[in-house]
């Protein structure tokens, strides 16, 4: 019988609300259970709440009530949230964030300042992570002379320096191309596989999303669906319904120009299909 995973985020009716008076409320009673080794993808339109649910988990803002535990801790008494984040999670962000003057092996070095390590070993530590992520032969070029990818790459590797609990993705592939991307998830859900890394991915991108295990989707701060993958078929329908034309089609109003083709015998059928997902 398999061991039970061990649970790395916990929310209990998570909220955060910014200013006063007409606060505008950017999370409303979120409540989210992950275990380690799980891969969830974040989902939602613009202003969902979708970044400010990550920057509440890395312990980037603090809640304005409910209750966020990341592996094991409540965030609302850890007092020193700077080494709780370098300990705990690790960030990737859709820019990379790294800096220009470093090579790429520095740049991954950089979380390991503060450990209890050697020089030695914390270089081979960082050039053992740049082979993780099939970067060995670029670990001494500086970030202009890489590529979008391969800067997201080294962004990973750093992300991964001190074996967090939690690595927390910001759209990590919003500025790559198609070709770009597929490498990075690719790259992300063989860690994810081989390493049993956590990921928490917020992306606009269906295709991310589908290299899940899980999508968690929000709209207006709330949690509007949280679903295993098993069928892409079908989570493709589910995107499609979510669209201006599959919400068009599933209340029966069938757009004139597809009408101006004779497709409407098509299209009412697809908005009966769609009502059944």
């Amino acid at each position: 019988m398999a061991e039970p995973r061990s649970v790395v985020v916990e929310t209990q009716d998570l909220a955060k609300m910014y200013g006063d008076g007409d606060a505008i409320v950017a999370l409303d009673g979120v409540n989210l259970r992950i275990c380690a080794g799980e891969f969830v993808a974040v989902m939602g339109p613009s202003g969902s709440g979708k970044s400010t649910l990550l920057n509440l988990l890395g312990a980037l803002d603090r809640p304005s009530h409910g209750v966020c535990r990341v592996a094991g801790q409540d965030l609302a008494h850890v007092r020193d949230l700077d080494r709780f984040r370098s300990k705990t999670v690790g960030f990737v962000f859709q820019l990379h964030n790294l800096i220009p003057t470093l090579t790429a092996l520095e740049n991954v070095e950089i979380p390991l300042q503060e450990e209890r390590m050697t020089d030695a070993a914390r270089r081979q530590r960082a050039m053992g992570l740049l082979g993780l992520v099939n970067l060995s032969d670029r670990m001494h070029f500086l970030p202009a002379q890489l590529s979008g990818g391969q800067r997201q790459r080294v962004a990973i590797a750093r992300a991964l320096a001190n074996n967090p609990s939690l690595v927390l993705a910001d759209e990590p592939t919003g500025n790559l191309d198609s070709k770009s991307t597929d490498e990075i998830m690719d790259l992300l859900k063989k860690l994810n596989r081989e390493q049993g890394t956590t990921f928490i991915v917020v992306t606009h991108n269906p295709a991310v999303a589908r290299a899940a295990d899980r999508v968690v989707t929000l709209r207006d701060g709330r949690v509007l669906r949280d679903e295993r993958i098993e069928n892409v078929y079908l989570e493709d329908l589910r995107e499609f319904k979510e669209t201006a034309l599959g919400h068009a089609l599933v209340d029966g109003d069938i757009p004139s120009d597809l009408s101006a083709l004779g497709l409407d015998k098509l299209a009412a059928s697809i908005g009966q299909l769609l009502r059944t997902v």
